[in-house]
């Protein structure tokens, strides 16, 4: 949940770069970000991750059908991860295909006079919602960091690090569960 500044508007995220999408043009827009090394950290941070060495995403933002706006692009980062096994840490490259729309919220004119929003029905095979256009602007650093998270293996393994499962099987006598049964037993000391 994020916080509420006094406005009503929620602050900029570790990345930001607001983008005037309702100003876009009929023609595509390329738009690149690169992240400072400052926001880098900032959104190590913000992932729990060890470190972000690099961050870029490039865009191409274009009007589509039903008042929409279609992007696409990528989303690229160096970082460093900890292995679920070693616990070492480990640099990787974070590549991201990308591909949302955006469009703008429904009239809160029309929500005041029907007395609720728009009902939404979606089936099994809809295409996920448009996410919205808040005050003319979509921030596209958020979708680079949003598309990042989705990127990340939630359980990092180093390159060559296998885990073990054939342990060596622990000496029954020095079970600590086989020391208690001699203690409730009576035979412990």
């Amino acid at each position: 949940m994020a916080l509420r500044s006094s406005d009503n508007k929620a602050p900029p995220g570790p990345f930001s770069r607001p983008f005037r999408i309702e100003a876009q043009k009929a023609y595509p827009v390329a738009v690149d970000l690169s992240a400072t090394p400052e926001e880098c950290a900032a959104v190590a941070r913000a992932l729990d991750i060890p470190a972000v060495e690099n961050l870029t995403a490039r865009f191409r933002v274009a009007k589509a059908a039903r008042g929409r706006y279609e992007t696409t692009g990528e989303v690229r980062a160096r970082l460093s991860r900890e292995c679920v096994v070693s616990l070492e840490p480990f640099e990787i490259d974070v590549r991201e295909p990308v591909e949302v729309f955006f469009a703008a919220p429904p009239d809160e004119r029309f929500r005041a006079q029907a007395g609720r929003g728009p009902e939404i029905v979606m089936k099994a095979d809809d295409d996920d919602p448009p996410e919205p256009i808040v005050d003319g602007r979509v921030d596209l650093g958020a979708l680079a960091v949003e598309f990042l998270a989705l990127g990340l293996d939630p359980h990092p393994r180093k390159p060559g690090v296998v885990f073990d499962e054939a342990a060596p099987a622990r000496d029954i006598e020095a079970s600590p569960f086989r020391a208690l049964g001699k203690l409730k037993n009576g035979g412990g000391q």
